[in-house]
């Protein structure tokens, strides 16, 4: 199943102020005046400290920059001029936005001209390193890549389960029945989903669509008012695909199960399970039926394995 990417990562300055993390508490020393201009685009941190020693080529445009107290200690030992020169030197217009820390009060020198550049001089009472990690978090959240993706997504035995499929197949059928058996919905024919880090993606459901299912003959059901609180769940690690395909259509199935297929969400690769569809098959039970054999797979234990392990043994001491 495609997906569509529906935006590029990235986030002003002025929005991280206005969004960041109360623990931060961000004041604006200078360049106010840039911050819709100036955008943040990679989660990583960078320090300054290489960069004001005349390093420039080591600044990355799209970046937090840090100046913490090695920064503010290594300024004070210039005059003025040389303080000025090498502020300068910083190509300015390269960075988003500056972060000092500790509360540590800049030179009045590189206040002015970021007042000058519109650079963004921001401060925080935290120190460096719990800065960074608190600005890390919330940058991989603010630019994590998203996409739409289409189909059902539930949380069953714990696992987050997208069920995907032609239209008509039975995807909110299936899911209705996993509901009514104890699982929760995450979301119903709009996913969005983002990545976090390089191997993790998260699905959620888009705010008008949030608890609600699409039943053909029913029409649009709140399974919140039908099923209580417990049938939902706001988010879901995505960890198990079911693609639910037409017995005509479907062609070579792996009959044993030891041939593992997955399918790619945002660059990782989700472990995907093929059901064949045909009248008289309980499509619940054979979801529920993978998200447990995906368990035990995910503890060590392969069944399909085991049993072609166990068929070998027997055809060696045979011979």
């Amino acid at each position: 199943m495609s997906e569509s990417i529906t935006s590029s990562p990235a986030i002003t300055v002025r929005d991280f102020i206005a969004q960041a993390p109360e623990q931060l508490e961000l004041r604006v020393l200078a360049g106010a005046g840039g911050a819709e201009g100036r955008e943040l685009t990679v989660p990583r941190i960078q320090k300054l400290g290489l960069a004001l020693a005349g390093f420039t080529n080591y600044i990355h445009t799209g970046r937090l920059q840090i100046v913490g107290q090695s920064e503010i200690w290594f300024l004070g030992q210039l005059d003025s001029e040389k303080r000025a020169e090498a502020i300068r030197h910083l190509s300015l217009e390269r960075i988003s936005c500056v972060l000092v820390t500790k509360g540590l009060e800049p030179p009045v020198e590189l206040v002015e001209e970021a007042e000058r550049a519109g650079l963004p001089l921001l401060q925080t009472p935290l120190v460096s390193s719990i800065a960074i990690n608190v600005v890390t978090d919330f940058l991989q959240e603010a630019l994590a890549p998203r996409a739409v993706r289409h189909g059902v997504l539930l949380d069953v035995y714990g696992l987050g389960v997208l069920i995907e499929g032609t239209s008509g197949i039975g995807k909110s059928e299936c899911a209705l029945d996993l509901i009514s058996r104890g699982h929760r919905l995450v979301s119903d024919d709009v996913i969005e989903v983002k990545r976090i880090g390089t191997d993790k993606v998260i699905g959620s459901a888009p705010e008008l669509l949030r608890e609600h299912l699409e039943i053909r003959g029913l029409g649009i059901l709140n399974i919140r008012d039908l099923f209580g609180v417990s049938a939902i769940s706001s988010a879901k690690t995505l960890d198990l695909s079911i693609k639910l395909e037409r017995w005509d259509r479907a062609g070579e199935v792996d009959r044993l199960g030891i041939d593992p297929r997955s399918t790619e969400v945002l660059g990782v690769r989700v472990p995907q399970v093929l059901i064949p569809v045909s009248p008289g098959r309980n499509l619940s039970t054979l979801v529920e039926t993978a998200v447990r054999i995906q368990l035990l797979r995910s503890r060590g234990y392969d069944a399909a394995q085991e049993f072609v392990a166990r068929h070998t043994l027997i055809l060696e001491s045979k011979q």
